[in-house]
Formats: structure tokens, sequence, C-alpha cells
């Protein structure tokens, strides 16, 4: 599927989205001039362009899987792999917004507080003070140009029990597909690393970058610190490699972290603060 149709499919399925759930709302008050099942075809119409584009995908990686890229890890210090590409593709169970090969890290540090456990019911929320990866610093992976950078989504409180969770996904989630893209990924940066390969940064906390659009950077730079804005239940780092700067449009490409590689979930890693080696994959 070529970029051009990519982004028409990606605003037909938002548009689709937009309308099935203006109907859910308008209908808590009026009756609708046509049958409930047929309130459904928006929401119906919208998986099945998903579905088409998740297809494309699956076939692109199964006739010819994209070579790993190279770069230095983004973060500094003792920190666990989540959701990983190394255990499952997509890795997010989903190709949507570019995140096929995307990876969710937490800090995990070896001699301070541990982040907080998940609980059944209570409490509902922990402050992101309570997880040692909020405010931890994010570094350039490789050589780069800010291409995009937005830090002025807040830092909600994280989802620690199953109430939170349930309320994070039927709620704000829902709101947040409906702001589109932005407002899932939250503050972000995306650098473009040369030849057709850009770096996202997702989920950053509010007012902490560093730099700019068209700001030159080097490997190692700190570019801003870890949050917990967009569809986040934690303070954690959302880190993936894209063929565009635009998360909608664009396709995943794999990543290889140097001296690290691809670590599996549960799988936990240190990186040292000389990590970065400034050099630059694409060659920009």
């Amino acid at each position: 599927m070529s970029e051009s149709r990519r982004k028409i499919a990606a605003r037909v399925q938002h548009g689709l989205w937009l309308i099935f759930f203006v109907q859910i709302a308008v209908g808590l008050f009026v009756d609708l001039p046509y049958s409930y099942w047929m309130s459904w075809l928006p929401a119906l119409g919208a998986m099945a362009v998903g579905l088409v584009g998740s297809r494309s995908a699956r076939r692109r990686i199964d006739k010819q899987p994209p070579a790993p890229v190279e770069v230095a890890p983004p973060v500094t210090g003792r920190w666990s792999a989540l959701n990983s590409p190394a255990d499952k593709v997509p890795s997010h169970g989903t190709h949507h917004l570019a995140q096929t090969y995307a990876i969710d890290i937490a800090a995990e540090p070896a001699d301070g507080p541990s982040r907080p456990a998940p609980v059944w019911f209570w409490p509902v929320a922990h402050r992101n003070e309570a997880y040692p990866a909020f405010g931890a610093s994010l570094h350039a992976v490789a050589d780069a140009t800010v291409v995009h950078a937005e830090d002025g989504q807040r830092d909600h409180l994280s989802r620690s029990s199953l109430l939170g969770v349930l309320y994070f996904w039927l709620i704000e989630g829902v709101c947040r597909m409906l702001g589109g893209s932005r407002r899932i990924v939250g503050n972000h940066v995306v650098l473009d690393l040369g030849g057709g390969t850009y770096a996202l940064y997702a989920h950053v906390r509010r007012g902490s970058l560093e730099v700019r659009a068209g700001d030159r950077v080097v490997a190692g730079q700190v570019l801003g610190r870890c949050g917990n804005s967009g569809n986040s239940t934690q303070p954690h780092v959302h880190f993936q490699l894209m063929d565009g700067p635009d998360v909608d449009t664009a396709r995943g490409v794999p990543f290889s972290w140097r001296g690290v590689g691809v670590p599996h979930g549960g799988e936990v890693f240190t990186v040292g603060a000389d990590a970065a080696v400034p050099t630059s994959p694409g060659g920009a």
C-alpha cells in the first residue's frame, strides 16, 4: 500500500470511528432515525479498513522482512522490557501508528525504589513520581535532525489497578482515539536518522523537551524526559523506528540497540552513560 493510500485509509478510519462515537453520544439523548444495528456500520467499516492495512503490512513483512537498523539505546541505567518485538511481531498487537517493532521499557534501579506493582482494586492510581522511570533522561540514538517535537500535553496519573485500566481504555482511550494519533502517542519527538529511517519517542514528560523541530542533535544528547502522557498506563519509554516522519502513514522498521540487541519481555538490561556512540545509521 502506497503512502498516499495509507494516508487516505488513516483519515477514513478516523472519520468512521468519529461518526460511530458521535452516534453513541447523540443516542443517549434522542432516538436515532434508524435502527440500533445500523449505528454499528461505521465501527465495522473502521475495523475493516484497519484489517486491510494490517494484512498489507503482514504481507510485506512475510515477503521481505526489513533488516534491523542498529542504533544506540535511548536511555541509560537499569531497565526492563515490557512489550517487545523480540517476543512477537507486531509487538503491540497492531501495525497501526507504525508500532510493528515498537518496544516499551520501564526503569528498574538496583539500588532505589521499585515501581509499584499492579493491584486489583486499590489504589486505582499512583502519582507518577512513584515510578523510577518518570523524569529519566531520553537520549538521541544517533546523529539526527529533529523533525517534530511537542510536549504540551499533561502527564496523567498512572492506572495501577483493574478499575484504573478499565477507565483508561473505555473512557480515556476512546477520547484520545477521537483526538487523533498525537493524543495517543502523547508528547513526543521524532528524529530523522537519515537513509529513510526515523525514530519516535512517545509519552514524553510535559515541558521536558530540550529540542525543537529543525535542531541537529548528536548521539547521546539529552532530548527530554520520560513521562506519562497519551495512551500510557504508567511512566515508561515507548520507542520505535519508522520509514517516515508521520505515524499515521509510516511503517515500522526493526531496530537493534548497540550493546543490548533487542531485549525480550521481562528481560533486565543495563546501559552505561557512555553507550551512545556518535554515529548515524543512515549517514545523516
